[in-house]
C-alpha cells in the first residue's frame, strides 16, 4: 500500500480510533523515569512519587483524548478533573500538558453551550487555585496564577479561532457551491430555451402553412418533411443537452452518443437557414472570412445569436425580409441578423426579451459585444461581435 493510500484509509477510520493513539502517548510518556515530575506545575507543593491515585489521575488526563472530538464537554470534564487531581497530590506529570491540548479541541469542536463551559471552567479554577496556594509553602503569588489562566484561557481561544475558520470555509464552500448549481441550471435554462424555442416554432409555423396545402399534395408533403425534419433536430439537440447531465459525460466512460461533440460549428448556421426558409422565412445568407481552427465557444454563441434571431424573426416578423451575415476574422466572429419589417407581426419584436437576455450574458461572458434593437424601417437588428479562442 503507498503512502497515499495508508494516509485515505487513515482518514477513513472513526475519530475515536485516530485520537486513541494521543491518549496512549500521554499515558505511557507521563510513566517513563525521566519525565516524572517534570511536567506541568501550578503552585509549589513539593513534587511526590507516583501512588495509586497517580495511575488514576494519569488515566484521568490521558486516556479521555480518545473522545476529544466525539465529546469535546465530557473529555474536558474528565481532564480537568485529573489534572486538579495531578496538581493538588503533587505528582506534576507530563499528562498534564493534555490540558491546555484538550482546551484547543473544546474550543474547536465544542457546539453548544460555549459560553457556559467557559463560565463554569472559570469558576472550577478559583478554588483550585485557592488550594493550592494554601496547601504550598506561599512561593506562588497572584499573579502566577492569573498568568497560567490566561494561558488556558488563550489555549481556548486558539481553539475558538480555529472552529470560526472553520465555519468561515464550510459557508463559503456551500456559497460556492450554491452559485455553481445557480449558474448550471441558468446555462442549461438558456440551451433548453434556444433549442426548444426554435424548434418548436419553426415546427409550428410549418404546420399552420400545411393547413393551407391540401389542394397542393406536392407542397403539403414538402411541408410536412419540413415538420419531421426539424422535430429529429430538436431531438438531437436535445440528446446533446441532457448527456451534459450524465456523470458520465466527459469521462471517456458513456454512450458513443454522449461523447458526440455538442458545440455546433458556425457552418451549421447555413442549416438554420435553410431550416427557416423551408418554414416560408424569406433569409438572405452572407458568409465571409474562413473560420478559424480553435474558435472556443464562440462558435457556439455565434450560432445561438443566429438561432435566437431567426426564431425571433418567425414569431414576430413572419415572412419579412431577413438578412443574416456572419463574418471570421483572426481574433473575433461577427454576426448581425436582421429584419426589414415588411412582414405580418403578431407581437412586439423583442417578444418577452428572456432569450436576448441570454444571448447578451452568453457574449459579456466571452468579453464580446451585443446589441438588439428596432431599426429605422420598421424592422429589428441583432448584432454581437465574439472573441475567438475563449471557453465558456
Amino acid at each position: 500500500m503507498t503512502s497515499q493510500g495508508a494516509v485515505q484509509v487513515w482518514r477513513r477510520l472513526d475519530v475515536t480510533v485516530r485520537d486513541l493513539p494521543l491518549g496512549i502517548l500521554f499515558l505511557v510518556v507521563s510513566f517513563l523515569p525521566g519525565l516524572r515530575g517534570h511536567g506541568t506545575q501550578v503552585g509549589d507543593l513539593p513534587t511526590r512519587p507516583f501512588d495509586a491515585l497517580a495511575v488514576v489521575a494519569l488515566a484521568l488526563e490521558s486516556l479521555p483524548l480518545v473522545v476529544r472530538r466525539r465529546w469535546p464537554v465530557v473529555c474536558l470534564a474528565l481532564v480537568t478533573c485529573g489534572f486538579a487531581l495531578d496538581q493538588l497530590r503533587g505528582y506534576h506529570s507530563a499528562a498534564g500538558t493534555a490540558l491546555p491540548i484538550v482546551l484547543i479541541s473544546a474550543g474547536s469542536h465544542l457546539e453548544h453551550r460555549r459560553r457556559t463551559t467557559v463560565i463554569l471552567l472559570s469558576v472550577a479554577y478559583v478554588p483550585l487555585a485557592i488550594a493550592l496556594s494554601r496547601l504550598g509553602s506561599g512561593g506562588e503569588t497572584p499573579e502566577e496564577f492569573v498568568t497560567f489562566y490566561l494561558a488556558l484561557a488563550l489555549a481556548w481561544g486558539a481553539g475558538a479561532w480555529l472552529r470560526s475558520t472553520r465555519v468561515a470555509e464550510a459557508e463559503r464552500r456551500e456559497r460556492v457551491a450554491a452559485e455553481t448549481r445557480t449558474a448550471e441550471r441558468t446555462r442549461i435554462a438558456r440551451e433548453l430555451h434556444d433549442v426548444v424555442t426554435h424548434h418548436v416554432t419553426a415546427m409550428v409555423v410549418q404546420a399552420e402553412a400545411a393547413r393551407y396545402l391540401t389542394a397542393a399534395p406536392e407542397r403539403l408533403e414538402q411541408s410536412l418533411t419540413a415538420v419531421s425534419d426539424t422535430g429529429r433536430r430538436a431531438i438531437t439537440d436535445l440528446r446533446h443537452l441532457l448527456d451534459l447531465l450524465n456523470p458520465d459525460h466527459g469521462t471517456g466512460t458513456g454512450t458513443a452518443e454522449a461523447n458526440d461533440p455538442r458545440t455546433p460549428a458556425a457552418g451549421r448556421v447555413l442549416t438554420l437557414v435553410e431550416q427557416t426558409r423551408r418554414a416560408g422565412q424569406p433569409v438572405d445568407f452572407t458568409e465571409q472570412g474562413t473560420p478559424p481552427a480553435s474558435a472556443g465557444s464562440a462558435d457556439l454563441v455565434a450560432y445561438r445569436v443566429v438561432q435566437e434571431a431567426l426564431t425571433n424573426a418567425l414569431k414576430y416578423a413572419h415572412g419579412s425580409r431577413t438578412s443574416v451575415q456572419l463574418r471570421h476574422a483572426e481574433r473575433e466572429i461577427s454576426v448581425e441578423v436582421s429584419t426589414d419589417g415588411t412582414g405580418s407581426r403578431t407581437a412586439a419584436a423583442v417578444g418577452g426579451g428572456r432569450g436576448l437576455a441570454g444571448l447578451r450574458a452568453r457574449v459579456d461572458v466571452l468579453g464580446g459585444d451585443f446589441s438588439a434593437g428596432s431599426s429605422t424601417d420598421g424592422g429589428f437588428t441583432v448584432r454581437a461581435r465574439i472573441p475567438v479562442g475563449s471557453t465558456s
